[in-house]
This record gives structure tokens, sequence and C-alpha cells, in this order.
């Protein structure tokens, strides 16, 4: 009796067609790893902008609740913040702003190596905010002035320190590349947020009427 012999082609790959697949899903990583990894850069940039839009919205509604008057502007006796923030005590003048923000967490940008977040305010501190806040705007009868903004702001070359700084308009302010590669997000007395290279920063830093400008940030 003859064998059967079954007229199926033996369907397992040999090492060359093995050897292309590979090659093929190599070149496939090469191509999509770097736009996956953009889109998750811009996905964490816009968690930063909703961020600074909430925390905006926090001061914008505790100012409704005081006469239209930020909390920089409102000595502690009277519950606000302004020998806080003239001090460099920024962590402390959004502790003022507690009830609010819906959580601490939104005083922390996801692209910022340098803090780490926090879900209480029990211990918030500088370590827990990746915001600086200005000490000289207390209302917004200027609407294009810079109230709020990212922290890892830059003069004259050097990261600004923790604390309160003071520079002129014109001083050579700019980005830093530790946090949006040379772009960072302002929050204008207005309640709009705008995302600005360093050009563009010291444009609205001119728009604020003032020859000097006060920071207080992490």
């Amino acid at each position: 009796m003859k064998p059967h012999l079954s007229p199926k082609r033996n369907t397992a790959m040999n090492l060359f067609e093995v050897g292309i697949v590979i090659a093929v899903v190599a070149i496939l990583a090469v191509i999509l790893l770097p736009v996956l990894a953009t889109n998750k850069q811009k996905s964490r940039k816009i968690g930063c902008v909703n961020c600074l839009k909430q925390d905006l919205l926090a001061i914008k509604i505790w100012a409704g609740d005081n006469g239209d008057v930020f909390p920089m502007g409102i000595s502690v006796t009277n519950g606000g913040a302004m020998e806080l923030v003239a001090t460099g005590n920024v962590a402390a003048t959004f502790q003022v702003m507690s009830n609010e923000l819906s959580t601490p967490r939104v005083l922390f940008c996801s692209e910022d190596k340098a803090h780490f977040p926090t879900n209480n305010f029990g211990g918030f501190s500088n370590s827990n905010l990746s915001y600086f806040i200005s000490a000289d705007i207390t209302n917004d009868l200027n609407p294009q002035a810079i109230l709020i903004g990212d922290s890892d702001l830059t003069l004259g070359g050097k990261l600004l320190k923790p604390g309160l700084t003071a520079f002129w308009t014109n001083d050579p302010v700019a980005w830093s590349t530790t946090r949006h590669i040379k772009s960072g997000n302002i929050g204008l007395a207005d309640g709009s947020v705008q995302s600005t290279t360093s050009v563009s920063l010291r444009t609205y830093l001119q728009q604020t009427g003032l020859a000097t400008n006060r920071f207080a940030g992490p």
C-alpha cells in the first residue's frame, strides 16, 4: 500500500522569511515611535494648559467674592495674600485659594521634572508647584497683564531662583529648555492662557504697563 501524500505545503516560515518580518517590524518601529512620543508630549502640554486654566479660574472666582481684587491685592488679615506674595511665599499664596481649587494637582504641570504633585493642601509647598504668580497684578483692569505662568523662566540665561524676583520689563527674560522646549504658557488677567515663545513673552511683559515686574515662583 502506497503512503498517502498530503497536497498541503508546509506553511512554516524559513529563516529568510522570519528575517524579513523582523526587518519590517523594526522599520515600522523607527517610523512610529517618534510620532507616538510627539503625540504623548502634545497630550502632556495640553494637560498643563488645562491646569493653568483651572488655576486662573480659581483666582477669578476668589476675586469675585472679594471685590474683584486678586489675593495679591488684599492683606493677610483680610484673608488675602498680599504680604505672603511680597516675600516670595508663592505656595502660601495659592493656599489662600484652596477652596476655589479643586485639587492641588492642578498647580502641577506633568512636564515639570523639578517638582512633584500632591493630593492635599495639608503639606503643600513649593515642591508641589509648577507656576509663578505676579505680585503686582491685583485686578483685571489690564486684561493683557501676565498673572500666572510656567515657572521655568530664565533671566540672563539663568533659571529664576525660588521666591520673589524683580526685573525690568526690557530685561532678557526667556523660557528654559527644561519643560516645553523654549516655549511656555502664561495666564493673563482676562482669564485666557497663551502659549508663548521667549520673544512673544517679552512682548506681553511690555504690555503690563509696569516698568518692573515681580514674579513669585517655586
